[in-house]
């Protein structure tokens, strides 16, 4: 069984949505309740059986690298004045959890960030997670779950996985769709999935279409599991829009010699690189901690 062990966080971007809130802290470390972003996806991570996390970082946000670290003289200060359980809270990372960082260099895109993290990865299959997409780990272990599920289907039938979630009609154009291949035309079934994640072969993915051109309401959500072949595909892609190297360039390469499937999501998510989604999830993130008295 192909167990995925390996995680990619790209943390490169400079989150210019977040301005001027991300002018001098990385979008990834903005608070939401008492915890940063990115806390989340890695706790998330690690509880769907992630032992590596690879930042593919820049050189401008080493406070993303410093927050995983061990601050030794913060620690001892704390130790020192009898708070022992802060300072145990601080270091939270379980001991068979590592973290790497590698730097993007010039920033060509999403597939470039991706494509950076394979000196580290090399021939292991692993997760994507975008750390500005954060799932609600107040809902159970449905956030956990998802990841946990993608994992378990790709080990089952060596399908790259990529979540997906539906939405109204009028945020379609926000995002890429999902096109599901012949044997799943009719999408109604998996876009009403609430109780279990489902997965579904796909046929590609239309990048921010109009309502009417759109194949289903099946959006990207930012959670992936792939195949090592994907590098492949990476490191022969051209820049196309924008002058990056597009993910789902390489996407739907895979599809077309390796199958690809869509794993529809429970819980909800949440964008914490748009500034009105980010201040809706903080609220959020807040009262539940407020709640549980965290």
């Amino acid at each position: 069984m192909r167990k995925v062990k390996y995680a990619v966080l790209p943390v490169a971007g400079f989150g210019t949505r977040m301005l001027p809130l991300s002018k001098s802290v990385p979008k990834e470390l903005l608070p939401l309740g008492n915890r940063p972003a990115i806390h989340y996806v890695v706790e998330e991570a690690i509880a769907a059986g992630i032992k590596h996390i690879v930042l593919v970082g820049h050189a401008q946000k080493s406070a993303i690298e410093n927050y995983f670290d061990i601050n030794a003289e913060l620690d001892n200060q704390l130790r020192h004045k009898g708070k022992e359980a802060l300072a145990d809270s601080l270091n939270w990372l379980p001991e068979d959890v590592s973290i790497s960082v590698i730097r993007q260099g010039t920033a060509l895109g999403l597939g470039h960030a991706v494509l950076a993290a394979r000196p580290i990865i090399g021939a292991h299959d692993f997760a994507v997670l975008l750390p500005d997409v954060v799932l609600d780990p107040f809902s159970g272990d449905m956030s956990a779950d998802n990841l946990a599920f993608m994992i378990d289907a790709f080990a089952t039938d060596g399908h790259s996985q990529i979540l997906v979630e539906t939405v109204a009609d009028e945020d379609v154009h926000k995002y890429g769709i999902a096109q599901l291949s012949e044997d799943h035309s009719a999408t109604s079934d998996m876009e009403d999935q609430a109780e279990a994640n489902a997965s579904f072969s796909v046929a590609g993915f239309v990048e921010k279409p109009n309502l009417a051109d759109a194949p289903s309401r099946l959006a990207v959500v930012g959670r992936y599991v792939f195949s090592h072949h994907i590098f492949d595909y990476l490191a022969n892609t051209t820049a196309s829009v924008g002058g990056e190297i597009q993910l789902t360039d390489a996407i739907d390469a895979l599809i077309s010699e390796h199958g690809v499937s869509v794993t529809t999501m429970r819980g909800d998510s949440y964008d914490a690189g748009d500034m009105r989604s980010y201040m809706q999830a903080f609220i959020y993130f807040a009262e539940q901690q407020l709640a549980q008295g965290q």
